[in-house]
């Protein structure tokens, strides 16, 4: 999906479209939601045409909700959606064993600071329903990581938009391009750091994924394994960041 579209579906859809591409993503569908508040807060502070604070709150309503549904689909039928449809979405074995090694060792940081990383963003709900995280957890992290998300993001944007308003199309191509290069900068570490993830989830996982729902060929129905040791969730999200 372009810039271009977002930026219609926004120009036309208001916060219809920001809702729903927020809360699709969150629920495991690889959508630009991140784009799509971004786009919104820049088109409300250069055109004032859409309110920041509720550009805010729904952007908020659409992750928590999102990333709820993502929850109880990974929770109640994950193990067979993922072997059926897993692949349609991109989510194969190596992404889920890497989700099982992040939420057997620290969970709920996990989805706080998965909301800031593009991967993690889009399945990260649906593992944490998958291995069993448990939901008082999961529902205080979810809901503090998508309004820090929403806020600080819907924010830093419409600051872009107000000042591109006053100063001209410039400053919004700088900070289009800065936010450009952020974005590829977290998915270039992100990369980096996927291959020593995978390397130590191969290590505590070296048999497929096996998760409660999935067909009796795949091995269901042998729960997630949790353990304890040195390496904390730091390891991957504080160095994805």
């Amino acid at each position: 999906m372009t810039s271009g579209v977002i930026t219609h579906l926004i120009a036309t859809y208001g916060y219809f479209a920001v809702f729903a591409l927020i809360a699709l993503e969150s629920l495991g569908i690889p959508l630009p939601g991140e784009t799509a508040l971004i786009a919104a807060s820049i088109y409300a502070g250069s055109t004032h045409h859409l309110n920041i604070a509720a550009i805010a709150a729904v952007a908020s309503a659409a992750a928590i909700i999102g990333d709820n549904g993502g929850y109880w689909l990974g929770r109640r039928g994950g193990g067979a959606l993922v072997a059926r449809y897993g692949h349609i979405v991109r989510l194969d074995e190596r992404k889920l064993k890497v989700g099982r090694y992040l939420f057997a060792r620290h969970g709920g940081s996990v989805v706080f600071f998965g909301r800031f990383i593009s991967v993690l963003r889009t399945y990260a709900a649906f593992l944490a329903g998958l291995n069993r995280m448990p939901l008082a957890r999961f529902a205080a992290a979810n809901a503090a990581g998508g309004v820090v998300w929403a806020v600080g993001y819907a924010a830093a944007a419409f600051a872009i938009g107000s000042a591109a308003a006053s100063l001209g199309s410039t400053v919004t191509l700088v900070g289009l391009g800065v936010t450009t290069v952020l974005t590829v900068l977290g998915t270039l570490l992100l990369r980096k750091h996927m291959a020593r993830l995978e390397q130590r989830a191969e290590e505590m996982f070296p048999d497929a994924p096996r998760f409660p729902g999935a067909p009796a060929d795949s091995g269901a129905g042998a729960p997630a394994v949790r353990v304890s040791g040195p390496h904390l969730a730091r390891d991957a999200v504080g160095r994805c960041r």
